[in-house]
């Protein structure tokens, strides 16, 4: 019963304990993890919105760990290498 809790927690510890030391692995979950909810839409017509459909990237229960992994990897590329990541967001 608490096997899928404990690996929950385990899965998130390993997410947020992960250092970012290559260039390369850092561009890669740039590209990889977007900066914003892909599911997010608002369905317009004649100007007129019809339904919005909320972001669904909270229900990720490693969404937090995700969204820092890819903070760190942006940090990473803009202090450590000197790049330039406004492509990134």
């Amino acid at each position: 019963m608490f096997a899928p809790i404990v690996l929950k927690s385990n899965i998130c510890q390993w997410l947020e304990s992960l250092e970012i030391h290559n260039p390369k692995f850092a561009h890669l979950f740039c590209q990889l993890i977007p900066a914003r909810c892909p599911f997010e839409r608002t369905i317009t017509c004649f100007g007129r919105t019809l339904v919005h459909i909320p972001p669904l990237c909270k229900l990720n229960p490693f969404y937090e760990q995700i969204v820092y992994l890819r903070f760190k990897c942006l940090c990473f590329l803009a202090d450590e290498c000197g790049e330039d990541v406004t492509v990134y967001c």
